[in-house]
């Protein structure tokens, strides 16, 4: 008998597990990954900065995934709107949670919520193209910006608004945020961390393209970039080694100047109607390894600050989940009967994005090991479910021709291979005229 299964999230956990389920199930397996946008990849496609082609790519390997003839796409099915978990129980054998981990952890301090303090993801998403945020959301009409954090999305985040939009025309950035971009006032990027270079987060790799940058000067002060000696990992000594370059270097006059800032904590967004300063503590590391402020202050005088301190998971509707830990609770991936979790919801925002697909074979051997040999109550009747609620999903070939007419609209502005359609309504249109 064939083994049904349901993936929720189409992003690497999602489709890493779909091909997880065909390539380690010794019986006939069908899978549908069901995703509430109608585009796959999730991260990949709305979390990956358009300028990082290659890390982009990763996207072509899950196409190959999403066109086994055991997996199939179904795109603009929400869980908790149009089918519930108990809905999904009475189809599949199996349910697979991969929603991954969609919205920013808050930084609790006064000032947070005022107009200019920004999620990062929210600033992410909006040049990536993603439906949910406005295209008209973003104006850069402020000469200084912050950006609070030092791992690879704030450096993202940061290369995105030190680049000139002349740089990244040959991306799928979509062309409203590319104008937007290129009508930046920004002139000043502060990149903050609360530790020093020894403890950042970032890649050598991407660091190491923050002092190519053609449109900005890069500094850093030599006492922030100072650090005490130790047997350092070479990732980290990597790191250590190319903001001491930094911090030797003089300005040579660029359009913009990015100012990278270590020991400094945010203690207060300042304004009345909106972001008018951020208010920064000197810190230092207590015996206990403990970050802790040493009354010291500083204010940067400026109009946005962007809040890039890790992302968090958001609960699903009907699923277990931990307030704790902002994951659903599990064993190896088994949530309870017949249900499990992959990805960041199911260990946390860690790892990259190849990381997803040892975690997603953990959970599908534990998913594979509490059904042998049980008997099968999944239909695959997912279809006729939706018809009865006039819910029409979005389906493979469906997404091929969001892909072609991106891949039109690129040749019709004289950019790249593509350019991203934005709002649910352009998408729609593109096979659904």
């Amino acid at each position: 008998m064939t083994l049904h299964v349901a993936v929720i999230g189409s992003g690497p956990a999602g489709i890493y597990t779909a091909e997880a389920l065909v390539k380690q199930s010794s019986e006939p397996v069908a899978v549908d990954v069901i995703e509430r946008l109608p585009t796959p990849y999730g991260l990949v496609r709305y979390g990956v900065a358009p300028d990082h082609t290659s890390i982009k790519s990763i996207a072509n390997y899950l196409r190959k995934v999403l066109e086994l003839p055991e997996v199939r796409f179904l795109g603009g099915v929400t869980l908790g709107r149009d089918v519930s978990v108990e809905d999904l129980l009475g189809l599949y054998d199996a349910v697979v949670y991969c929603t991954g981990a969609m919205v920013d952890r808050r930084l609790g301090i006064p000032g947070e919520d005022l107009p200019g303090s920004v999620a990062a993801t929210d600033f992410v998403n909006w040049y990536c193209g993603h439906p949910d945020v406005d295209p008209g959301r973003f104006t850069l009409d402020t000469s200084e910006v912050a950006v609070i954090g030092v791992g690879n999305v704030a450096v993202d985040v940061v290369r995105m608004l030190a680049k000139a939009a002349d740089e990244l025309r040959p991306t799928d950035v979509p062309h409203e945020a590319l104008q937007r971009l290129g009508e930046s006032e920004v002139k000043a990027i502060h990149m903050v961390g609360r530790r020093g270079p020894e403890h950042a987060k970032f890649t050598l790799k991407e660091l190491r393209e923050l002092g190519e940058l053609a449109n900005a000067d890069v500094c850093v002060r030599p006492d922030e970039a100072a650090v005490l000696g130790g047997d350092f990992p070479r990732q980290v000594q990597g790191n250590i080694n190319v903001v001491r370059e930094w911090a030797a270097r003089e300005p040579v006059g660029r359009p913009r100047r990015l100012d990278v800032r270590f020991w400094l904590r945010p203690v207060e967004i300042l304004g009345t109607e909106r972001v008018e300063g951020l208010k920064l503590e000197r810190t230092r590391l207590a015996e206990d390894g403990r970050v802790v402020g040493t009354g010291q202050f500083e204010t940067l005088p400026v109009g946005m600050v962007l809040r890039s301190v890790g992302y968090q998971s958001v609960p699903l509707p009907g699923v277990p989940f931990s307030e704790k830990t902002m994951t659903v609770p599990n064993e190896a991936g088994r949530v309870r009967d017949r249900e499990y979790v992959a990805g960041w919801l199911k260990r946390g925002p860690t790892g990259v994005i190849g990381t997803n697909k040892s975690d997603a074979a953990e959970t599908v051997r534990t998913l594979l090991a509490d059904l042998a040999g049980g008997a099968r109550v999944g239909s695959g009747g997912l279809d006729t479910l939706l018809a009865e609620r006039g819910v029409r999903p979005v389906g493979y070939d469906d997404w091929l021709a969001i892909e072609a007419a991106e891949a039109e609209l690129a040749r019709s502005l004289d950019r790249g291979e593509r350019v991203k359609l934005v709002g649910l309504e352009a998408m729609l249109r593109a096979f659904r005229p």
